[in-house]
């Protein structure tokens, strides 16, 4: 008897994610990713929960040194770079890459497929068939949607419903660890650091290096800075040298010069000088919208959401890659255990309230930035900005939060 085949749309974390699950359960998982070029995070630094460790044991991946870089301690810089309050921490901070790295590895070759554009799907009771962009037809018992925020297959079942914008955008910096100057190095590079300038939040921790490097020398240094953003002054971020703006994601070589020199000159102005000088140095800073998403199902047929396409949370929670995994978990558990048709039903019941569940927390999270574009009388918090004991409760009880999200999602 031939193995049930899955179709994965998507071949970042989310997809492999589920293309490796549901080879554990004994199906035939494939790959198709629209970009024609293997796919790079550029470094960007993740936060690990225990829920992460769980599945990436299962499927034989132990979330042991080689996967991340450990760190023992929580500081506060003022924006003279004094350190006004430092905590003991225990945190294992990671990056897309070496999750990616560690996914990809366990999929042959030939189940993935690079180049594959969708463009549209077609579905009976006996199954699922994906249509390409290059003509190319691919049939499946379940097609898994795994290709992100601006996902093309929800698109498709769910037309005309869009992310919402939050109101503020995350810069990102990563400097590897051997352009750290020596003297910030040993400052700061075994800590999480943040820096808080009014209405704004900016942290940096170690990661491992562009390659995924762990070993000392070979690391990186990343930072990420929430800062309100008006819809005009994005959309100007997103407009090109010739004029073209592109929406609310612009590719990063097409970041004006102008706009990178601005985010500079804002790090100097504003953040500890330690930090600054990290930011600086990268030759090629770039932002991220910050955006939210709820979708109203993902289950159509046998047509299943995943990850970000399913549901866009903020990421303060530090738990996106963490989502993809769980995702991924219990879509393949519930069709193992009950079959396709029941198994979706029960994904989509149990796993749509716990992304929910985290786009709303998000959201809480974030609302501090969001409300700095509301005039003062319409903000939550008016007069009071983030403290060390506010953060800190957060940064200690990220994954508990994530297991009561859960707790909660299946009491649904």
């Amino acid at each position: 008897m031939s193995k049930p085949r899955a179709i994965i749309i998507g071949g970042s974390v989310g997809g492999l994610f589920a293309a490796n699950m549901l080879r554990s359960i004994g199906w035939d998982a494939s790959v198709y990713e629209r970009n024609t070029e293997a796919l790079s995070g550029r470094g960007a630094g993740i936060s690990t929960h225990p829920q992460l460790h769980a599945v990436t044991k299962r499927l034989g991946i132990p979330f042991d040194d080689s996967m991340g870089i450990a760190v023992n301690s929580v500081v506060f810089l003022d924006r003279a770079g004094r350190a006004y309050d430092q905590r003991e921490t225990v945190r294992l901070m990671s990056s897309w890459g070496r999750v990616f790295a560690s996914l990809r590895d366990p999929i042959p070759d030939e189940s993935y497929h690079l180049g594959k554009s969708l463009v549209s799907i077609e579905q009976d009771d006996e199954g699922v068939t994906a249509i390409f962009a290059d003509g190319t037809r691919e049939r499946g018992d379940l097609l898994v949607a795994a290709d992100g925020g601006r996902s093309t297959v929800r698109e498709l079942f769910l037309p005309g419903r869009q992310p919402e914008y939050a109101g503020y955008v995350a810069w990102r910096a990563m400097l590897d660890e051997r352009d750290v100057p020596p003297d910030i190095h040993a400052q700061l590079f075994k800590s999480y650091t943040y820096c808080l300038p009014p209405g704004e939040l900016f942290l940096a921790y170690p990661v491992p290096g562009r390659n995924n490097e762990t070993q000392v020398g070979q690391r990186a240094y990343n930072i990420v800075w929430y800062r309100p953003t008006p819809p005009e002054q994005l959309a100007d971020f997103c407009t090109d040298a010739s004029g073209k703006c592109h929406g609310t994601a612009i590719p990063l070589p097409l970041i004006r010069p102008d706009v990178v020199a601005w985010s500079k000159a804002q790090a100097r102005a504003l953040v500890a000088p330690q930090v600054a000088e990290i930011f600086e140095r990268d030759p090629r800073p770039f932002f991220q919208a910050i955006i939210d998403f709820i979708s109203p199902r993902t289950v159509f047929g046998r047509v299943a959401l995943l990850g970000d396409a399913a549901f866009l949370a903020r990421p303060h929670p530090g738990a996106g890659t963490t989502k993809c995994a769980m995702d991924a978990e219990h879509l393949a558990d519930s069709i193992s255990a009950l079959g396709i048709e029941a198994g979706l039903a029960k994904y989509q019941r149990e796993q749509g309230a716990f992304g929910a569940g985290l786009v709303s927390q998000g959201q809480i999270d974030g609302s501090y930035i969001t409300d700095q574009l509301k005039p003062r009388e319409q903000r939550r918090n008016k007069d009071v900005s983030w403290g060390v004991e506010d953060l800190m409760r957060d940064h200690e009880g990220r994954s508990v939060q994530v297991r009561r999200i859960l707790d909660e999602s299946r009491r649904v």
